[in-house]
């Protein structure tokens, strides 16, 4: 009984500065981080292995992994339910993008729209352009080729025919305008979608889709968009093999740039026979696929460029020709969350270090700050607002806010008030309806299938290859509310184990909290000097775990590779990669 005291009380502790979940001061920027104040460090929590519920334990003992390596905690309202090494900073994955997505909602709010311009301080005469024409992003996510072409149809209906001059490519909103140069790959699949790196200018995602398509004897490719100035061919050797695991034989492709400035983009390693397949590959350096695209589209409607494409800024003086603004901040973190789409995460997190919302053009840049990164704008953003609303952000490391890192930490207690505060957010409904459903849709549509969680849970996913986590919210058997969060960090939480033991909480939770008398017993524990309001409930596994509980993980919670693979989100009109390193 002393030691669940004791973790009860240590727990409250920690979680106590996160109870009146205060906005954060209206005079505190959210741009610049704060000299930060000396805290007091977080109240150990006990590191008691009876806090995890016996599925838990016995699907722990079954595939080898140590309660060591697992931190969780269950919140119904403002009782504690359950803490494991809460106060510990784990590798969270995916469930990173809840953080990002909040914030977002929180500090650019729901008007909040990424936005693209075509400007010039050209005049024009006779329907040519006499100067430079500069395409300036601004975080707009959903600017792709047929935006990019409305835009320029645009600029053909007011009269210009010809650009005598450059087109300048202006990324200048993020600093540095181009993270991904001499950046390593995360992973063997750089050319995935899920390992976009985003800048303030991406079109398309830089995605070039490529439909494969073999018989006995050749194999055919078309390239969608037929960018100019580049062509598309295969080194890949024609095997036996099934179709359904082409992507075993796939290795990088290259994109070659010839001495006359075209590109041509190379398949390598072995393909099918009597298979057809798409697929979409980011190889070709972004200004290129820019330049390409460009001039394809500006060729299509009549119009000619005589000058090149190059980086630069928009001059001080320059007009604007035509804009696109992408869709607003909800709709973009749906899109985020249900799917875990990683490109979308870094967009947003970076956005908040570099713009704010405008009633009117949809965003605008924030002031400069001379020598402080788009990333170090964006990581004191987080950590105002968290600082904000009472959590403590010791131990939080934030790389690019979508979870596709080895360095990211958060812990579970980090979590737990964040999504605390997303419960009594302005954007709650918005926030909620952002992520997976159990069972049923997104990244989660074939989890939890059959428990008492199906239908009813909204949990964020995270997946790498050593890290398996579930963070959300998860209605018990009573209707009430709990926020759930859990991070296996092992190198054996692979090929389902940790999925099977995450779901494993997910679906104890759903059957906890139902009326004494039916089928469970509810103990509470009120640690001393907490007011009987805050009184942490502390259930063991034997006292609450249904006399039905299965044995094994929940139905359909471990899967093979191939399994996985075809669970991995989708970006709309993209093929999925092969393997995705996380989700």
């Amino acid at each position: 009984m002393f030691s669940r005291l004791a973790l009860a009380a240590a727990v409250l502790a920690s979680l106590s500065a996160c109870a009146p979940l205060q906005q954060a001061p209206a005079g505190l920027p959210q741009q610049q981080t704060p000299p930060q104040q000396p805290q007091q460090p977080p109240a150990p929590v006990a590191q008691a292995v009876g806090g995890l519920p016996a599925p838990v334990l016995q699907l722990l003992g079954q595939h080898g992994i140590a309660p060591e390596s697992v931190s969780a905690l269950v919140l119904r309202g403002d009782q504690v339910l359950l803490a494991h090494h809460a106060e510990r900073p784990m590798q969270p994955a995916s469930t990173m993008k809840l953080v990002t997505t909040l914030v977002g909602l929180e500090q650019l709010g729901p008007v909040f729209r990424g936005r693209t311009e075509l400007l010039s301080n050209g005049d024009v005469k006779d329907g040519v352009l006499k100067g430079d024409l500069v395409l300036k992003g601004g975080a707009d996510v959903d600017l792709s080729g047929e935006t990019l072409e409305a835009m320029l149809r645009a600029l053909r209906l007011s009269g210009i025919k010809r650009i005598d001059g450059n087109l300048v490519l202006d990324r200048a909103v993020f600093n540095p305008a181009r993270g991904d140069l001499d950046l390593p790959p995360f992973d063997e699949a750089p050319e995935a979608y899920y390992n976009v790196i985003p800048d303030a200018l991406l079109i398309n995602k830089n995605m070039l889709q490529v439909d494969m398509r073999s018989d006995g004897k050749r194999l055919e490719l078309d390239m969608q968009p037929a960018l100019a100035g580049v062509r598309i061919e295969s080194a890949m050797k024609l095997v036996e093999a099934d179709c359904a695991k082409w992507e075993d034989g796939w290795k990088l492709p290259q994109a070659v740039k010839q001495q006359d400035g075209r590109i041509k983009v190379v398949l390598n390693g072995t393909f099918p026979k009597n298979c057809t397949k798409t697929y979409s590959i980011n190889v070709v350096d972004r200004d290129d696929y820019i330049d390409g695209l460009f001039r394809l589209k500006w060729k299509q409607l009549g119009g000619k460029l005589d000058g090149k494409t190059v980086a630069g800024s928009a001059p001080l003086d320059a007009r604007l020709l035509a804009a696109h603004t992408a869709r607003a901040l909800p709709e973009i973190v749906r899109d985020t969350n249900k799917p875990s789409d990683n490109a979308l995460a870094r967009t947003l997190f970076l956005s908040l270090g570099a713009l704010e919302a405008d009633p009117v053009l949809g965003s605008r840049p924030l002031p400069p700050m001379p020598g402080q990164t788009t990333h170090a704008r964006a990581d004191g953003a987080v950590r105002n607002w968290m600082r904000g609303h009472g959590i403590d952000d010791s131990g939080l490391v934030i790389e690019n806010g979508s979870g596709l890192s080895r360095i990211e930490r958060i812990s579970p207690l980090q979590m737990g008030g964040l999504l605390k505060a997303g419960l009594r957010s302005n954007w709650a409904p918005e926030f909620q309806a952002s992520m997976p459903i159990a069972a049923m849709d997104g990244t989660l549509r074939r989890r939890l299938q059959g428990t008492a969680a199906a239908g009813r849970a909204r949990l964020k996913t995270g997946t790498l290859r050593n890290v398996v986590a579930l963070a959300g919210y998860v209605p018990d058997a009573s209707g009430a509310q709990n926020v759930v969060v859990i991070m296996v960090n092992d190198e054996r939480a692979g090929e389902g184990r940790g999925r099977a033991i995450a779901d494993a909480l997910v679906d104890w939770v759903a059957r906890s909290g139902a009326a004494p008398g039916a089928g469970t017993v509810q103990a509470t524990v009120t640690a001393p000097g907490v007011s009987p309001g805050l009184a942490p409930v502390m259930t063991t596994a034997s006292a609450t775990a249904p006399a039905t509980m299965p044995a094994t993980a929940p139905a359909a919670a471990a899967s093979t590779a191939g399994a996985a693979r075809a669970a991995a989100a989708e970006p709309a009109g993209m093929s999925a990669a092969p393997a995705p390193a996380q989700r």
